[in-house]
């Protein structure tokens, strides 16, 4: 069995502590329902925010989910390019899994499709 990058990103409307962990775990539970991941799959998860979201750790999210208490988070800040996507939340899923690189399901909710329109489409 090997490790697969699952890629995610959501955006929010306002930075709060509510909305934060809101879209976080809206996020998480679409990677993981679209690619059949389980949380002991899960190697780890790498969580980035820009530069405008503050109010708190979008990690907290996961704390939420059935049986997520294993899982390492981390989370950390984008770098900040101008012009580049306002209020968004980037995740990197670590999962053990023998699915090929084309089998995964990257997930790009609200304003993030920008981000990969070619990934946002696919199933």
């Amino acid at each position: 069995m090997g490790v697969r990058g699952i890629r995610g990103a959501i955006t929010i409307e306002n930075d709060t502590q509510d909305e934060i962990v809101s879209a976080t775990k809206l996020l998480l539970e679409e990677m993981v329902s679209r690619n059949g991941v389980r949380a002991d799959d899960i190697a780890s998860i790498l969580i980035t925010t820009t530069e405008d979201i503050k109010a708190t750790f979008p990690a907290q999210a996961a704390r939420l989910l059935d049986g997520w208490q294993y899982v390492p988070l981390m989370c950390a800040r984008e770098i900040p390019v101008p012009g580049s996507l306002p209020r968004c939340i980037r995740v990197m899923m670590h999962v053990n899994t023998d699915k090929a690189a084309s089998e995964i399901h990257h997930v790009f909710m609200r304003d993030a499709v920008k981000l990969r329109p070619d990934l946002a489409n696919r199933g």
